[in-house]
């Protein structure tokens, strides 16, 4: 065990020192190649422009931690094999976002290409795996899969707030999927968490740089291929809520933005102001203080998360429901908040 942790510190110092390094050059070739986030709608929640190209160098951190990981470790043969998978997928929809960053394709476009990167994950044996019919774990795979992807998209609409929130998801499920050793999961958890580290240096507010759809996307398919790899249910099936606890944030905000959109009339799939975050700036939070509650919310989820995995059956239906109720409240409650 002591040599496999050796092998996360490094996987994981070397995501970051990649991301780290390459951030400044993404920063200046987004200045040249005019690849900048102008605030032009009142979504926006900076005032001058900002590059975002950031998701370039958290994959490139993600990716040659994994590459390098799998040359320098002996595991036995078939042990890394679901990374390939992982690497394959991720690798797609990251160009989807790149592509998305420069030139703003059309959702369905968006979940086409994300549709084929899920049925990479599923080639390589990613799934959920909790229905007797096959065919019913694909679906279901698919629609977490594209749930999860978009909603660290839709959540990334403030300095820090996405990147701050999917590190936080990646320890979790690596701490989750520690004791049952799922190699891929804890491999590709601490090379994500070391990759969003060196961007957050870069992000936090002020931000100098934004991740873009590269980068939300890209986190989004990798945290979702993670939460199907990791085994919850070995004491009772109320454990499997705990990927849903870990992503509760994103989550969150996904729902909350589609019900109020949708009760205005408006399109899911169409940008507006209904987020979270944003109404906490309307209430009078900085963006760092925003930050700072979010994040503890978050480990407080993921707490919740690693102890639903342990607990006897009567506390884990007590801990499901704090957060159920907890979560209806915080709805209600910045529900009522103007955000015109």
């Amino acid at each position: 065990m002591g040599n496999v942790f050796t092998f996360y510190v490094l996987t994981a110092a070397a995501a970051f020192l990649v991301a780290l390094v390459l951030m400044p050059l993404c920063i200046k070739t987004a200045k040249v190649l005019n690849i900048m986030d102008v605030p032009k709608t009142s979504v926006k929640t900076h005032s001058t422009p900002v590059p975002y190209l950031g998701g370039v160098a958290i994959y490139a951190g993600f990716a040659s931690a994994l590459v390098a990981i799998r040359f320098i470790s002996h595991f036995p043969t078939g042990t890394l094999y679901q990374l390939r998978g992982l690497f394959i997928g991720s690798t797609i929809i990251f160009l989807l976002g790149l592509i998305d960053d420069k030139y703003v394709l059309e959702y369905k476009i968006k979940f086409f290409i994300q549709l084929i990167a899920s049925s990479v994950l599923f080639r390589y044996g990613i799934s959920i795996k909790i229905f007797p019919n096959p065919v019913f774990n694909y679906l279901f795979s698919t629609l977490w899969i594209l749930a999860i992807t978009n909603s660290i998209n839709i959540i990334d609409v403030m300095d820090g707030l996405s990147s701050s929130a999917s590190s936080i998801c990646a320890v979790f499920f690596f701490l989750v999927s520690l004791p049952t050793e799922q190699i891929y999961v804890n491999f590709a958890a601490v090379a994500m968490l070391g990759a969003l580290g060196g961007f957050l240096i870069f992000n936090y507010p002020p931000a100098q740089i934004f991740m873009g759809d590269a980068g939300s996307l890209t986190i989004g398919f990798i945290l979702a291929s993670l939460s199907m790899g990791a085994e919850y249910s070995g004491i009772h099936p109320v454990a499997l809520l705990a990927p849903v606890l870990i992503l509760a944030v994103p989550l969150f905000d996904l729902l909350f933005v589609m019900v109020h959109r949708i009760r205005r009339g408006l399109s899911p799939f169409r940008g507006s102001k209904d987020h979270f975050a944003l109404r906490m700036i309307k209430l009078g939070f900085s963006k760092r203080q925003i930050l700072l509650r979010v994040s503890a919310t978050s480990v407080i989820l993921g707490t919740s998360a690693w102890i639903l995995t342990a607990v006897p059956l009567a506390w884990a239906y007590i801990i499901a429901a704090a957060v159920v109720i907890v979560g209806i409240y915080l709805a209600s409650f910045l529900s009522v908040i103007d955000v015109d």
